[in-house]
């Protein structure tokens, strides 16, 4: 492991019950990270995602990738505690299969294009070897408050 859930929130503001990565596996700089997200019955979207068979809601996986990718444009930013990544956009989506409570979601992220303000990231969720979702997630880079 790469990235345990501390040093996770030391670049991501997110945290319980939203951070949505559990660890980072391999992480190439400026280029690609694959991140992990541990599914377990204790989400507490499962309450009612759908009581008796429970699903990840789509738009979590997609979270789940956007928060590996904010890993992956913050962590070599020399000011990145001033800076926080907004969803500007999401393109290109399609869920594949479901996610189920006993799932490990491998995220497998890289850069397309990074600008100062603005990032395009491919994202790619897989559960084994079965790709389950993807998606171009749009970003905007912007200064904390």
């Amino acid at each position: 492991m790469l990235l345990d859930v501390n040093e996770i929130q030391r670049i991501i503001p997110h945290r319980y019950p939203f951070l949505l990565v559990d660890a980072v596996l391999e992480l190439e700089p400026g280029k690609r990270i694959v991140g992990i997200k541990n599914v377990t019955i204790n989400e507490p979207f499962f309450a009612g995602h759908f009581p008796g068979a429970p699903v990840m809601p789509g738009v979590l996986i997609i979270e789940a990738m956007a928060q590996v990718g904010a890993i992956l444009v913050l962590k070599d930013l020399p000011d990145r505690d001033k800076k926080l990544l907004y969803f500007a956009g999401i393109d290109q989506v399609r869920f594949r299969q479901p996610v189920v409570p006993g799932n490990q979601l491998k995220l497998i992220v890289e850069i397309l294009k990074l600008r100062p303000r603005y990032g395009k990231l491919k994202g790619e969720a897989y559960v084994g070897e079965t790709l389950v979702a993807e998606a171009e997630v749009l970003s905007s880079i912007v200064d904390r408050a």
